[in-house]
């Protein structure tokens, strides 16, 4: 990975995300399609749940996008969450290095659920579509978990169903009365992904953030940030495993446990004081 990194930094990567059932995989299909046909070459990571038979990816690659596996200018590929708990894998940063470094000119990178993973998308990609549906309570839930700080596009598909305009008008409302200091205006897209319409206005949409980003300096900035909070997230699990493996082979450690269990330590107390302990942090950075 040290040897790709300097060959990265050309391709543009655009996370979609929303609650499941919103025809996110779909409309992923026909944005490739829409890019392929504009010369474009793509990256698809989707990222699915762990199957609890096989550990892999739950949907896998054959399921999805069919179309497109016998295009050189296209590479999918399935990303197991792997039971983690909040965020993406970790391993997708890397994918996303090695498809820019390859050079893919677009990153797709797909999400799924929402909650931790929906705003683990940020460490990942330069422009964040979230995408809903009319009808769909979870749809309503998404506006309210916080997706207001994230996502610099919306995209109501399955825009043919009741209530899209309503959706829409909603989410509308609610851009004007949020904080959008950053100085971008989301926009509201409908799409019909199933019937390949409205895909060409969400790239374009892709396009004017993309522009505004670059014009204003905030895209260098934005992945200069990313890359900052990756090498800290990376220290943390690090130290983390190296921790773990300790406790499992250190006497010392082993008293600082019974004595968080018995209570005649307190956790945060027994933190610092590990830390304090010279020999403890050498024999931690000096780990394998």
């Amino acid at each position: 990975m040290e040897q790709l990194d300097p060959h990265t930094g050309r391709a543009y990567t655009v996370g979609i995300t929303g609650p499941p059932g919103v025809g996110k995989s779909t409309l992923v299909d026909r944005l490739t399609a829409h890019l392929r046909q504009s010369g474009l070459t793509v990256g698809v990571l989707a990222v699915d749940p762990t199957s609890p038979f096989t550990g892999g990816a739950l949907l896998g690659d054959r399921i999805r996008m069919q179309r497109h596996y016998l295009d050189d200018g296209v590479f999918i590929r399935s990303v197991a969450t792997r039971g983690q708990s909040g965020g993406l894998p970790r391993i997708v940063k890397s994918m996303v290095r090695v498809l820019d470094a390859a050079g893919k000119d677009v990153i797709l990178v797909e999400t799924v659920g929402v909650g931790q993973t929906e705003l683990g998308i940020m460490g990942v990609a330069d422009s964040v579509a979230v995408a809903m549906m009319p009808e769909s309570g979870d749809s309503i839930q998404t506006l309210k978990a916080g997706v207001m700080e994230i996502a610099d596009l919306y995209v109501i598909n399955k825009a043919d169903r009741d209530g899209a305009n309503q959706m829409a008008t909603a989410v509308t409302n609610m851009l004007h009365l949020a904080d959008l200091a950053k100085g971008w205006n989301p926009p509201v897209l409908l799409t019909q992904a199933h019937a390949n319409v409205g895909v060409a206005e969400f790239w374009s949409g892709v396009e004017d953030h993309r522009k505004f980003l670059t014009d204003s300096g905030n895209l260098e900035r934005r992945r200069v940030e990313r890359r900052r909070q990756e090498f800290l997230e990376s220290v943390q699990e690090e130290l983390h495993r190296r921790v773990t493996a300790l406790i499992r082979s250190d006497p010392t450690m082993a008293e600082i446990l019974d004595g968080i269990d018995t209570k005649a330590t307190e956790p945060y107390a027994a933190a610092l004081r590990l830390l304090a302990d010279d020999g403890k942090v050498t024999a931690l950075f000096n780990q394998r």
